[in-house]
């Protein structure tokens, strides 16, 4: 199953035979004080340094987040992906729960878009889910609902399933949603990980939808994030796990998903492997050689 999103020039497929994409999640405010600043002020030099800086390191898509509190926040979202697509090409995960906001981001999009997200709550579903279909977007469906999130895998399943139904109802096509399986933090819950990686393997097999996730909630509140994130990614890519919102300035995250793409069959003759190791060489010369300057 492929989904497609799109940007004015540039076209991302993301499939279970395909490289892993990353989907860069740091054009966030939340918890970033400078980032909430700037965009309440409506200065948008470090939205644009983080969306350049993420692509470079390899994100094939960029998650962007326009919550800043006591704003506008459909004008900002609107002005944040203007600011995105001035100075990248690949195509923007739209991230917000205010549906105005969704639909100004949506209307003004050049490109096929991915929304994030919708739940399976009845209303939350008839209120986002047409509106990605006017805009021919897609969407990620996480899997929890009225009642909370489940820690049962086929549970979490099914909930995935209703999303998928009430999307074709409203004609959006099965390959354009995405499964969220929710990833959450392993200090909470010994368990979480396991149940994440169950619930995966399960909707690959059931369902066959793409799927992606905030990588880094499996880390939360521990130490040594970095390592916890990256050695989640093998494990969830082999479970069936597409893509991912993630951090890929982080260089254990960024190898982790191109050895797990090397080793899973998506690199062939490990091309990708070999040439971004010659890149990252060239870039630790570059700043050697300034440094002694």
């Amino acid at each position: 199953m492929e989904t497609i999103l799109r940007s004015r020039s540039k076209e991302v497929i993301v499939s279970i035979d395909r490289p892993f994409v990353m989907i860069g999640e740091r054009i966030n405010p939340t918890g970033r004080k400078v980032l909430a600043a700037e965009m309440r002020a409506g200065v948008m030099d470090r939205v644009k340094a983080d969306a350049i800086a993420q692509v470079e390191a390899g994100a094939q898509m960029l998650d962007v987040n326009a919550g800043v509190p006591m704003v506008d926040e459909p004008a900002l979202l609107v002005a944040s992906i203007k600011a995105v697509s001035e100075v990248t090409d690949v195509p923007i995960c739209i991230d917000s729960s205010v549906i105005e906001a969704l639909e100004a981001a949506l209307a003004a999009y050049e490109g096929k878009a991915l929304v994030n997200s919708v739940t399976a709550e009845g209303e939350r579903m008839d209120r986002i889910l047409p509106v990605v279909r006017k805009y021919g977007a897609a969407v990620i469906g996480m899997s929890n609902d009225e009642t909370g999130i489940t820690m049962v895998p086929q549970e979490r399943v099914e909930i995935a399933r209703r999303i998928i139904e009430r999307a074709a109802y409203y004609g959006i096509p099965t390959e354009d949603v995405i499964i969220d399986p929710i990833a959450m933090t392993v200090a909470a819950d010994p368990q979480a990980g396991l149940v994440t990686l169950e619930t995966m393997r399960l909707i690959k097999e059931q369902l066959g939808n793409n799927m992606t996730c905030g990588a880094s909630n499996v880390s939360f509140g521990l130490p040594d994030r970095s390592v916890l994130n990256a050695a989640f990614f093998p494990v969830a890519m082999h479970a069936g796990l597409t893509c991912a919102i993630t951090n890929p300035l982080v260089a254990d995250v960024r190898k982790a998903v191109l050895a797990s793409d090397l080793l899973l069959g998506h690199d062939e003759y490990a091309m990708r492997w070999i040439s971004v190791f010659r890149q990252d060489q060239k870039k630790a010369a570059a700043v050697e050689s300034a440094t002694r300057a």
